[in-house]
């Protein structure tokens, strides 16, 4: 599996599946580097992980998506250690994250050090736990 940075060339891609960005803003999150891709060995694109940045000073883990097949094999882990080297290589020292609490994935980004931080309830959604972790 190889990750790069997203290019122009993903744009569609991008548009097609993630439903949770609105589309004018997926250009301006590619310009900035947001965006990495997920790539099998053969190039083949098979997900991707989007970040922003929470009160503009703490890199947010927004979306990390990768496709059934290639999921339970180290993949999401790898795209995460990744973008935490890449923050803590920015400076940062904190790196924030959520999920919904009906969804596994809080098991997953507790198992790599993320601790609760609090949590979000939105009308007629299921609670938002938050997840905050030290990588310095």
């Amino acid at each position: 599996m190889n990750i790069a940075a997203a290019s122009e060339s993903d744009y569609d891609y991008i548009r097609e599946r993630d439903r949770h960005l609105a589309e004018r803003l997926i250009r301006s999150k590619i310009q900035a580097g947001e965006i990495y891709m997920l790539l099998h060995d053969d190039g083949t694109r098979i997900g991707w992980m989007r970040y922003g940045y929470f009160w503009d000073n703490t890199p947010f883990m927004n979306m990390l998506w990768i496709d059934e097949p290639y999921r339970g094999k180290g993949t999401g882990k790898q795209v995460v250690l990744h973008w935490e080297n890449e923050m803590l290589e920015h400076g940062f020292k904190l790196v924030m994250t959520s999920t919904l609490a009906n969804e596994g994935a809080q098991h997953f980004y507790r198992k790599l050090g993320y601790a609760d931080a609090g949590c979000l309830l939105l009308p007629g959604e299921p609670l938002e736990i938050l997840f905050i972790k030290a990588i310095a």
